[in-house]
C-alpha cells in the first residue's frame, strides 16, 4: 500500500505524536508499504525553526522514509491569534505542496490536533483517490473547551461543525485512548472507529538502562522525581511547585524535582519556583529522543500532572514511565488515572489536590520496597497492553483486512 501521514509534528521534533507516528512509518515500511510524511518545517516546542532547515520547503529522508515538508508560521504563544496564524499557514500550505508533491495514495491519514488539519487531508485524499483516516489523538474542540481557550461563541460552533465533517467524511476515524474511541461512538454510532493508542517499546524502554544522565547534578544520594514533555497549559505543571508549600522543607534535602522540556509555560514556571527558597526543582532543556529511554530508568519517581480532567487525555509519557520501571505519581481524574489504579503501579491525586501531590512525594520518599513493587507492576502491565510492536501489527492487519 501507498500511505501518506499528514501531521504538523514529526521527527526530529520530541512529542507524543512524533514518537507514536514515526515508529509506525518505520514499521508500515519495513513491512513493503511504500510510506511518506507530509509535514511541517520542525519548530515544536521552541517556536522557532530549527537550524539547518530553510524557511518555506524541504524533502529528506529520515529512517529511510521520504519526508516533505512545507511552510509553517512557528508560533508558541497562548494567544488564539498566533495560534490559529500557526495551525493554517500549515493547513494550507500542505495543501498546495501536497497536492504538488504527493503521488498517488491508497491511504492518507491526517494527525489531529490541529482540528483545522483536517481541511487538507480531506481535500487531498479526494485528489489522490485515498481512503482517509482522521486520526484523533485528542479530542478537539472539547480538550480546547475544558482548558479555556475556547469559550461558547462562533469559534466554537464552526469548530463542532468541522469535527463532525471529518468525522463523517472519513473511511476511518483512530482514537487514542478508549475515553476519545467511546465518546465519538456515542455521537456517531453508525461510523467506524478504531482504537489506536499510545504505546512504547518496551526493549528500548527497560530499567537495564539506568545510567549517569543525573551524576551532572552532583545529587546522586537523593530521590530523583521526574517530568519530561511539554511545559504547556494542559499539563498544570505549577501544581508540582505549588504542592511544596505542604512538604516539609527538610525533604528538600532527600528529594530533588527536574522539569526536563520546554513549552510557552516554562518562563512563568521558572520564575514561579524562584520565589520559593531552596526550592528542589531544577529546568532542565529538551532532550535528544534517544537519551530519554536512560533518563526514564535512571528516575526514582515520575510525576505526570494535567491541569483538569480534559477528555480522552491519556500522555504518552506514562507508557515510556512505567516500562521504565518508575512509580508514577499522576495527577489526574481520567483513563490515566484509571491505568495507574489498575496496574498499581503509582498513586493516584485529582487535579488541585496540592496536599494529596506532597503526601505521595512523601511517601514514595521513604518507601523504597513501595517504590521497586510499583515499578515493577508498571513494567510488566505496559508489556501486556501497551506494546508499540503488538499495537502497530494489529492496525496493520486491519488495513490489509479492510484494503477492497
Amino acid at each position: 500500500m501507498k500511505i501518506c501521514i499528514h501531521t504538523q509534528y514529526y521527527l526530529p521534533e520530541i512529542g507524543a505524536p512524533q514518537a507514536r507516528l514515526s515508529e509506525l512509518a518505520k514499521f508500515l515500511n519495513k513491512n513493503d508499504n511504500e510510506v511518506t510524511i507530509l509535514t511541517s518545517l520542525p519548530n515544536y516546542p521552541t517556536g522557532k525553526i530549527f537550524d539547518g532547515y530553510p524557511n518555506f520547503f524541504k524533502e529528506e529522508r529520515i529512517d529511510g522514509i521520504k519526508v516533505i515538508r512545507s511552510f509553517i508560521y512557528p508560533s508558541k504563544s497562548k494567544k488564539i491569534v498566533p495560534r490559529l496564524l500557526s495551525y493554517f499557514s500549515f493547513v494550507i500550505s500542505s495543501l498546495i505542496i501536497g497536492i504538488i508533491k504527493i503521488s498517488k495514495q491508497d491511504i492518507i491519514l491526517t494527525e489531529s490536533p490541529p482540528l483545522f488539519l483536517g481541511f487538507s487531508g480531506f481535500v487531498l485524499s479526494k485528489i489522490k483517490g485515498a481512503k482517509w483516516i482522521f486520526n484523533v489523538s485528542d479530542l478537539w474542540p472539547e480538550s480546547a473547551v475544558f482548558l479555556g481557550i475556547i469559550k461558547n461563541g462562533f469559534v466554537l460552533n464552526i469548530s463542532k461543525k468541522l469535527e463532525e465533517f471529518f468525522y463523517k467524511n472519513s473511511w476511518l476515524i483512530m482514537g487514542q485512548s478508549r475515553e476519545i474511541v467511546n465518546n465519538i461512538k456515542q455521537r456517531f454510532p453508525y461510523l467506524n472507529v478504531y482504537r489506536y493508542s499510545n504505546a512504547v517499546d518496551t526493549d528500548k524502554y527497560n530499567p537495564a538502562n539506568a545510567g549517569t544522565f543525573f551524576n551532572q547534578f552532583k545529587m546522586k544520594k537523593k530521590i530523583k522525581i521526574v517530568y519530561a514533555g511539554l511545559h504547556g497549559m494542559a499539563q498544570g505543571l505549577e501544581q508540582v511547585i505549588d504542592c511544596l508549600k505542604y512538604l516539609e522543607t527538610s525533604y528538600f534535602s532527600k528529594c530533588h524535582i527536574f522539569f526536563i522540556g520546554d513549552g510557552p509555560e516554562k518562563e512563568f514556571l521558572i520564575n514561579k519556583s524562584n520565589e520559593i527558597v531552596n526550592c528542589p526543582i531544577s529546568f532542565i532543556h529538551p532532550q535528544p529522543k534517544v537519551t530519554m529511554p536512560q533518563i526514564w530508568a535512571s528516575s526514582d519517581i515520575a510525576i505526570i500532572p494535567l491541569k483538569k480532567y480534559i477528555p480522552g487525555a491519556v500522555p504518552s509519557k506514562l507508557y515510556e514511565a512505567m516500562s521504565s520501571g518508575v512509580p508514577i505519581i499522576m495527577i489526574s481524574s481520567g483513563e490515566s488515572k484509571k491505568i495507574v489504579n489498575e496496574s498499581e503501579c503509582g498513586i493516584t491525586v485529582n487535579p488541585g489536590d496540592l496536599k494529596g501531590v506532597s503526601d505521595s512525594i512523601s511517601r514514595l520518599i521513604f518507601d523504597k520496597d513501595l517504590r521497586e513493587k510499583m515499578g515493577s507492576n508498571g513494567r510488566k502491565y505496559v508489556k501486556t497492553h501497551f506494546r508499540r510492536s503488538i499495537i502497530n501489527k494489529e492496525f496493520l492487519e486491519y488495513l490489509e483486512k479492510n484494503d477492497n
